[in-house]
């Protein structure tokens, strides 16, 4: 089977979130169930286009409305990433070092899926699937069902992937002119709430929809910005099919940005070493239990309430531990966690900003993660974070909900709470704290964690056999 992934992002090439860890995953596991698989993405300047080396294979040009644009097309020469990999380039566009947040986003991804459409148009052999990811690509389905100029395409069966339904990419109808010529009867196809709504067109129009965990789908029946209808009209052809991770990547026993290595047989020492580095770097207390939060400052993620609930940690539940944040996001989230440093008894820090290696340091060395998000489609943090054999504390919702399974419950391994709220996030902090205390217990949780299986073998085959009931 010829499967094709649309997206705007790909780890290690460009990646802003959840989105690019998937597309750098689940392709190469595809491929290794016998597929031959593709993955088409935005020609960023980010350092990996330098550090390899491409061959130009296709060149021409399309409308954007009333502009023209030339493009480019270059293939990765060996496939390093184990599949092959494609990237669109366009001038005044998409050569940014940036992969969102510019004005002009709206012409940008327009411009890079008709670009993609115009390219794939040409193919002498079409793919068995095309399998777009986000609101950034979800017009293609669209594209390739209603407009004149890529009536080939309209027999490839197409499914959308939701990361997150918060951002649908919505614009104005004094825009319409950027989806090339397209039956007006169709209207109703990109319409949604009187604008054009990319990300609700390809939940019409895609022959499957995907989310990546089944609790989240079901929440979006509830609540996802809007488009809560959409999702209870088409859930006959909505599954959700959780993520994996890419255990050769993470794996705390070759883990390379990691000093010292560990299995489940060795994780008392492992995690111990590991804890002292983070606690000499960041002065905090090697005895106390540590505390880390990892990802964007943000209101999804409940960030708003972390300089909260850490001061309430040491109010009721005394200075009996250490927390460590590493992440960056809403200015005034950041100057808060800032400002705690300064009472810090050697039991509190703070990273403002982005560190691949600390990241993966941080899940080496911690006892527990906290992740008290609002909305968390899937998650992944949590599935690192066991991997590693740190205990995830997590708010019962999406993804989260899916993985993390309470420790009062039979053969639980995690801590769970209902309410992304500073009480709810301090009483599961102070049954941490607890466990930390019965190390027997505490140990065998970890070794329990570092065993489960949240790989992407499961679900790559999940994926394949959805395509090929299409």
């Amino acid at each position: 089977m010829q499967i094709l992934h649309i997206s705007a992002e790909c780890y290690p090439i460009a990646k802003a979130g959840g989105l690019g860890d998937v597309v750098g995953a689940l392709p190469g596991f595809q491929k290794d169930l016998g597929n031959t698989v593709s993955v088409i993405m935005p020609m960023y300047r980010t350092s990996y286009l330098y550090k390899h080396e491409w061959d130009v294979v296709h060149k021409s040009g399309a409308n954007l409305g009333h502009a023209w644009f030339e493009f480019t097309v270059i293939r990765e020469k060996y496939d390093s990433q184990g599949f092959a990999l494609y990237l669109i380039d366009i001038n005044g566009l998409l050569d940014r070092e940036k992969i969102y947040g510019y004005d002009d986003d709206t012409e940008r991804f327009c411009a890079f899926q008709i670009a993609v459409m115009s390219w794939l148009n040409t193919w002498p052999d079409l793919p068995h699937v095309v399998h777009v990811h986000d609101h950034h690509t979800a017009l293609i389905p669209f594209m390739m069902q209603h407009c004149f100029g890529f009536k080939r395409l309209a027999g490839i069966p197409s499914v959308l992937t939701i990361h997150n339904a918060q951002y649908q990419g919505t614009f104005s109808w004094d825009k319409s002119t950027y989806v090339p010529q397209w039956d007006s009867w169709k209207r109703g196809m990109l319409e949604w709430n009187g604008v054009i709504n990319p990300l609700a067109s390809g939940i019409k129009c895609a022959w499957k929809v995907t989310t990546v965990s089944q609790t989240y789908l079901q929440e979006m029946r509830i609540s996802s910005n809007g488009l809560e209808p959409i999702f209870e009209y088409e859930q006959g052809k909505s599954f959700g099919i959780l993520n994996g991770i890419d255990y050769k990547v993470w794996d705390p026993l070759k883990d390379s940005y990691l000093e010292h290595h560990f299995d489940a047989s060795t994780i008392e020492q492992g995690k111990e070493l590991n804890k002292r580095l983070l606690c000499d770097r960041f002065g905090l207390d090697i005895h106390k239990p540590l505390f880390i939060f990892i990802g964007r400052l943000v209101g999804e993620k409940a960030a708003d309430i972390l300089p909260q609930v850490v001061l309430d940690s040491f109010a009721h539940i005394g200075r009996k531990m250490n927390f460590l944040i590493l992440g960056s996001g809403d200015p005034e989230v950041e100057d808060r966690l800032e400002e705690i440093k300064q009472i810090s008894q050697g039991d509190y820090n703070v990273f403002i900003g982005y560190n691949e290696t600390l990241s993966h340091q941080m899940y080496a060395g911690a006892d527990f993660l906290l992740m008290p998000s609002r909305v968390e489609p899937c998650g992944l943090n949590q599935l690192y974070s066991m991997r590693y054999g740190t205990i995830p504390l997590v708010r019962k919702t999406g993804g989260l909900f899916d993985t993390v399974k309470d420790m009062g419950d039979e053969n639980g391994y995690g801590i769970t709470f209902t309410h992304a709220s500073v009480g709810d996030v301090t009483h599961g902090i102070h049954r941490a704290v607890e466990l930390y205390k019965n190390k027997n217990e505490f140990n065998a949780i970890r070794s329990k964690l570092m065993i489960l299986d949240f790989s992407w073998d499961q679900s790559a085959e999940q994926y394949v056999s959805l395509y090929k009931n299409l």
